[in-house]
């Protein structure tokens, strides 16, 4: 169902989607138009300056896409591609739709990119851990090493020129839960920017995922997006501006399981099999909402130090890591990109 928000604010910090207190006020009145709605089990807004042409239509067009973007990769029904595919691909090669293999191919890149630290091909592991149907467990040794046999990347076999998809392993199931929202930004992005002819706005699905289109009136720096701590909603890691690019944040805050005294949460480590450990929170921001939502889970699992040394030779990665134990950790951020509340920076 719809739900549609009108928001007039005396500045853009009042308006955000992810909001952000800390934002330096823009002078002047700005107004957004905010469409939502539900879907990947979160909630989905898009913002658009007053005025934008034909703003609500173009809003629940995209919406309308990433519905139909769920129905293609939900692993929670039975009729969608990724199910189809993950109930047939071990017995032979599968075509399927350009898009999707685009998709299957860039995070099979971010896979090797990231050392296995990302992988898709975990859909085993996350079943075993208990995290599918939310009912966290530890698995016993034996289903564990079963489900870590069955699981990664490199049992996927992409065949470009046939655009099909082979499973070596009976039993490897794809979960594209770790990239799927901002992929499904994406191309909402550039159905708005293509069709709709929209030069500004602002995509987000649940907080945790975003997408920048130009930059809104008055505010060159870009959107303003906090960066929110995992579980203190009073504090902040710092704002980010984002100008035409993505966000992507990833935490445990509210998926985990007490395991003798320790924190056990849904964001496992593809190389270990168990759940990733040491890091409070990571956040993203990348060319694309895809890539930036796949990294934040790879940097939550490789820490702010492997995060360092991604970012250090990507000029257009960046990063905050929050660790367990420690304040927050800037990576890539200039000051025009970044307010931080009290942050130990690593400059470009």
């Amino acid at each position: 169902m719809n739900r549609r928000r009108f928001l007039r604010s005396k500045s853009l910090a009042g308006t955000l989607l992810i909001p952000a207190p800390e934002a330096e006020p823009v002078p002047g009145d700005l107004t957004l138009i905010r469409v939502s709605r539900r879907a990947m089990a979160t909630t989905f807004e898009i913002a658009l300056p007053y005025g934008t042409p034909n703003a609500v239509a173009a809003a629940e067009d995209a919406l309308d896409l990433i519905d139909a973007v769920e129905d293609q990769l939900t692993v929670y029904r039975n009729h969608s591609e990724v199910s189809r595919l993950n109930a047939t691909a071990a017995a032979g090669p599968v075509v399927v739709e350009q898009n999707l293999f685009d998709l299957l191919a860039f995070s099979a890149a971010l896979t090797n990119d990231t050392a296995g630290a990302f992988d898709i091909a975990t859909g085993s592991l996350i079943k075993a851990w208990g995290f599918f149907k939310r009912e966290g467990h530890v698995p016993p040794a034996k289903e564990l090493a079963e489900a870590r046999a069955r699981s990664g990347m490199r049992h996927v076999v992409l065949d470009a020129e046939a655009r099909t998809v082979k499973y070596r392993r009976a039993g490897l199931e794809i979960n594209l839960g770790g990239i799927g929202k901002g992929y499904a930004l994406d191309l909402a992005a550039e159905l708005l920017r293509r069709k709709w002819r929209v030069a500004s706005a602002l995509l987000h699905g649940g907080g945790s995922s975003a997408r920048a289109l130009g930059t809104p009136p008055g505010q060159p720096r870009g959107w303003p997006v906090a960066v929110c701590h995992p579980w203190d909603d009073a504090r902040t890691l710092g704002t980010i501006w984002l100008r035409d690019e993505g966000f992507g944040t990833s935490a445990a805050t509210f998926q985990y399981f007490e395991y003798k005294g320790r924190k056990l949460g849904h964001l496992l480590d593809p190389r270990t099999g168990w759940p990733a450990a040491g890091t409070a929170a990571a956040s993203v921001v990348a060319p694309t909402a895809a890539a930036a939502d796949a990294l934040s889970t790879a940097f939550f699992v490789l820490g702010a130090a492997g995060a360092a040394a991604h970012c250090t030779p990507r000029p257009d990665l960046s990063a905050v890591v929050l660790p367990e134990n420690d304040p927050p950790v800037a990576i890539g951020l200039s000051a025009d990109r970044y307010d931080p509340p009290t942050a130990r920076t690593i400059p470009d």
